[in-house]
């Protein structure tokens, strides 16, 4: 079970840390990924991280903003967001896989929590 935090209302150009705080004793066993879901529009990829933190991917667009992060001791996952912008307004999900991936095809959700960047 995974449950992502830390949204909220913040200008342009500031910051905010996601978490997503995971139940259970596998969570090393899974990759680790951030996506975001727009009104209207499909869920994306933000980003993502192996298992032992080995590699991490981003979507172009928030690449060199958000940087994604692992405890597995702690079975808590980070997304720093940086520089944030109004398009980066969104709802925002944690998910795990065994497999990463860049599609939504992912085995467990978070149940969301929402980032409103203005203006």
């Amino acid at each position: 079970q995974l449950q992502a935090s830390g949204g909220g209302l913040v200008q342009a150009g500031g910051s905010l840390t996601l978490s997503c705080a995971a139940s259970g004793r596998s969570f090393s066993s899974y990759a680790l990924g951030w996506f975001r879901q727009a009104p209207g529009k499909e869920r994306e990829f933000v980003a993502g991280i192996t298992r032992f933190s080995s590699s991490t991917y981003y979507a172009d667009s928030v690449k060199g903003r958000f940087t994604i992060s692992r405890d597995n001791a702690k079975n808590t996952g980070l997304l720093q967001m940086n520089s944030l912008k109004p398009d980066d307004t969104a709802v925002y999900y944690c998910a795990a896989d065994p497999i990463l991936r860049t599609d939504a095809s992912w085995n467990y959700w978070g149940q969301g929590t929402q980032v409103t960047v203005s203006s």
